[in-house]
């Protein structure tokens, strides 16, 4: 089995910035790809980025790209989300996925999943 683990939310004004992590580990093989997913009260879950352990990446286009940027550490087994100019309505749960295939951004290929890390962000 494999066990996500993120950390980095919290509060913060709008404008400012977070950087969340997810470490992984357990299983012999960790995830070839890792992404990030947020879901806010009432709504769906919602794709933010992905990250291949060859680097490809895949970003929201719609929300996030440009302000928030996707990084592994492949010899930490981690993967980060560098959130910059943060709006309230990326007011959300944040959660990291893990797959042993290419990122996509559909949620139901991700077989492992952390618990979730909140993250505010004030007006």
């Amino acid at each position: 089995q494999v066990r996500l683990v993120e950390s980095g939310g919290g509060l913060v004004q709008a404008g400012g910035s977070l950087r969340l992590s997810c470490a992984a580990s357990g299983r012999t093989f960790i995830p070839y790809a890792m992404g990030w997913f947020r879901q806010a009260p009432g709504k769906e879950r919602e794709f933010v980025a992905a990250i291949d352990w060859g680097g490809r990446i895949i970003y929201n286009s719609n929300s996030v790209k440009g302000r928030f940027t996707i990084s592994r550490d492949n010899a930490k087994n981690t993967v980060y989300l560098q959130m910059n100019s943060l709006k309230p309505e990326d007011t959300a749960v944040y959660s990291c996925a893990g797959r042993h295939d290419a990122a996509t951004m559909t949620v139901n290929d991700y077989n492992y999943w952390g618990q979730g890390t909140q993250v505010t962000v004030s007006p």
